[in-house]
């Protein structure tokens, strides 16, 4: 099954040179959708013209952000050398309140990038 997500640039970017493998989301009714060896189509917000498309490789469920922020490689879900020490699970607050993080969960999307194109 194929799914679509759009990306801020900075994190499209970190998929696009390979440094961000894992994507963070609510494990919404959407993403429960999502099974490894399907593909994501992420697109640009800024350039909605340029596409990732990527393979998912496993999935890690958890009931937090802060479970999940314990449990994963930060240096894969998009933080840098620089910026992983001041990684907070609040951060994703600003994309998810705590209140949809306790109703559904969250989910740390496993990718491999398979290719790049212009739509």
């Amino acid at each position: 099954m194929q799914h679509e997500m759009h990306l801020y640039k900075e994190p499209f970017d970190m998929i696009k040179n390979g440094s961000k493998t894992i994507e963070l989301r609510l494990y919404d009714d959407k993403r429960k959708l999502i099974k490894v060896n399907d593909t994501i189509v992420f697109t640009s917000t800024e350039n909605p013209d340029e596409q990732i498309t990527a393979k998912v490789t496993a999935l890690h469920v958890f009931d937090s952000f802060e479970t999940l922020y314990q449990n994963l490689p930060l240096l894969k879900c998009g933080y840098t050398p620089e910026t992983v020490a001041n990684a907070n699970p609040a951060d994703m607050e600003s994309f998810y309140t705590k209140e949809q993080q306790k109703k559904y969960g969250v989910l740390g999307i496993e990718i491999l990038a398979i290719t790049m194109h212009n739509a």
